[in-house]
């Protein structure tokens, strides 16, 4: 029974000041319970312009990415990362992104093809479809007339070449130039340059000088000819290797008549390359010094440059050298670098520690597909993804993947068309995994058509009217 002093305060407060509010008592439940009381909320997409890559597996809403669209407002660069063990699907990704890319008329892609089976890259179908022959760089082939990449090409600086050059033979050394060899190798590098000009200086002319330096070169720095001539020794000896060793060919004569820079998509076919060999690394100094001097240009046009077996890029510290300015310069013409690797310990734990961390810095997007736990804890500490991704990533089905947008994280679902499919998964990717990326019953997958066709309409109408008109 209530204490009658309560009862006539609260009367007489009532007639002064209203009715007083009911005051109910707590509810205990569990947070099982509860949860249904509140509503299911969702982080804001990146935008409904660009390129669609698939479904937010927890909101199901279609996830749109690109870097161009978002440089500047949410990307503060548009460099992308993509890890993953073999057979989450990376491949798929990579190669429905750049054909969903080119159909915009402003695009321009830039592979470097290191796997492939049956004698061609794993790229080759969709040049084929495209009407594209890659550019295949092989040791044996450039012997018999094949591709060839000047890195003496006049369409590159010299300051570029000399840099080229001192790369190509710090990577097979193993360490960087003394001030002797790097003297040696700067001035016959200049008298070449100065002195042939009826044609393509090669590096053949390099190697010659530095066997049989000038006395011109001797007696500007006060010295024996015969020391010039030691000092450029070992330079000259890395040198030969791609002048006639085992990487013959490729890089020992002038850059070949007909490389269609202008191409929507350019692919350069390392398959015929021992990926683990010295050589990959060289291939991608030269190949990236190349295109850097011919083939960016301030016309534009937004272009993607994506490496596979990036590692050979990063774990280098000479190569990652490289790359770091052609990030920064390129990121002011329209540059996205898209770098896969399988792990991340490949090339953080490596030499070029300091340079894979710039590199890393650079890249705003990051895309990361299952891998192991241990893995996933050093992957999550090297880019900072929050706690529950670095939990989920062990879980992750194929197609699956975690993706890091400048810290806009959603899990995302990977959707590839039935016109892409023959195009996206070769028969050695079906063989090493029945699913590869996508392995569903027929109704699932006939709703995630459904749902990408819907969002592709979409998409075509909203950018009708846009810049980048689709072809």
């Amino acid at each position: 029974m209530r204490d009658p002093l309560s009862v006539l305060t609260e009367a007489f407060t009532s007639f002064l000041f209203g009715k007083v509010e009911t005051t109910r008592s707590p509810v205990r439940t569990s947070t099982g319970q509860a949860q249904a009381v509140y509503l299911p909320t969702a982080a804001p997409g990146l935008g409904d312009s660009g390129v669609i890559i698939g479904r937010e597996v927890y909101s199901g809403k279609g996830y749109i990415y690109d870097p161009f669209q978002l440089y500047g407002q949410q990307l503060p660069a548009p460099h992308w990362l993509v890890l993953g063990e073999s057979g989450n699907g990376k491949s798929a990704l990579e190669k429905t992104y750049v054909l969903r890319q080119l159909r915009f008329r402003d695009r321009q892609v830039v592979v470097l093809d290191a796997q492939g089976e049956d004698g061609v890259g794993e790229w080759n179908l969709i040049a084929e479809e495209l009407g594209i022959t890659p550019i295949r760089l092989d040791p044996m082939a450039a012997l018999d007339h094949g591709i060839r990449l000047n890195p003496l090409d006049p369409a590159i600086t010299t300051t570029g070449q000399l840099a080229l050059l001192r790369t190509i033979i710090e990577v097979a050394m193993g360490h960087g130039l003394d001030e002797r060899a790097g003297f040696a190798l700067k001035v016959a590098h200049s008298y070449v340059n100065e002195t042939i000009l009826d044609r393509q200086p090669v590096l053949t002319d390099i190697v010659e000088q530095l066997r049989h330096p000038e006395p011109e070169s001797a007696e500007a720095m006060n010295v024996a000819i015969d020391d010039v001539r030691a000092w450029g020794l070992d330079v000259a000896l890395v040198l030969d290797r791609l002048v006639d060793g085992d990487l013959r060919g490729m890089f020992d004569g002038p850059t070949t008549v007909g490389i269609d820079l202008d191409a929507p998509l350019i692919v350069f076919d390392l398959s015929h390359i021992d990926r683990n060999s010295i050589a990959m690394p060289i291939l991608m100094a030269i190949v990236g010094v190349w295109l850097e001097h011919t083939w960016i240009r301030p016309d534009r046009k937004k272009r993607i440059f994506l490496v596979e077996e990036a590692w050979h890029i990063i774990a280098s510290p000479f190569v990652a050298q490289l790359f770091q300015r052609l990030l920064k310069f390129g990121r002011r013409l329209g540059l996205s670098f898209v770098a896969v690797v399988h792990h991340l310990s490949d090339v953080v734990d490596g030499a070029a520690a300091k340079e894979a961390a710039a590199i890393l810095k650079m890249a705003s997007t990051r895309t990361v597909y299952a891998q192991k736990a241990d893995e996933a804890r050093a992957t999550g500490r090297v880019l900072g993804l929050p706690r529950w991704a670095v939990e989920i990533i062990p879980t992750l089905t194929p197609g699956i993947a975690v993706w890091d947008v400048n810290g806009n994280v959603q899990v995302v679902k990977h959707l590839v068309t039935e016109t892409e499919r023959p195009l996206v998964f070769t028969d050695r990717a079906m063989t090493e995994s029945s699913s590869d990326v996508l392995a569903t019953d027929d109704a699932l997958l006939a709703a995630e058509l459904e749902a990408e066709q819907r969002a592709a309409a979409f998409v075509e109408q909203h950018l009708g009217d846009s810049e980048s008109t689709v072809a």
